[in-house]
């Protein structure tokens, strides 16, 4: 048997579908779901301009995130968090580098955006 690595163990416990040939190889993988901690995502909370949430990532997947930087969306998706579109990793928590802050401009996907929403999206 190969061992499932990290990733594809995170990808299992947020939802994500396991490649058939580790499920048919690996009958213990669903079980992990209930012992793996989860990732924790915050209400929504806005100003004029923004709307913003706060991601908490458990220990075994935040010790991967890279340090003093904002991730893309690419590697946050990669990491397991899962948001609809147009959210950005906009600062780090330095005292609590494991919650990630997002925002997104308001009326995300709307056709008319103010445009000191989109001078602000852009810094």
């Amino acid at each position: 048997h190969e061992k499932i690595n990290d990733l594809r163990l995170r990808a299992l416990c947020q939802g994500r579908a396991l490649p058939s040939c580790v499920r048919a190889t690996h009958t213990c993988a669903p079980k992990l779901l209930d012992t793996m901690p989860q990732i924790q995502y915050s209400e929504k909370y806005y100003d004029d301009i923004f709307e913003y949430r706060h991601v908490v990532l458990p220990p075994d997947i935040a010790k991967l995130l890279p340090k003093g930087r904002l991730l893309s969306e690419t590697e946050w998706r990669g990491l397991g968090v899962q948001q609809s579109r147009g959210w950005v990793h906009y600062a780090i928590h330095r005292p609590e580098p494991h919650i990630m802050l997002y925002r997104r401009t308001l009326n995300y996907g709307q056709p008319a955006l103010t445009d000191a929403a989109n001078k602000a999206n852009q810094q």
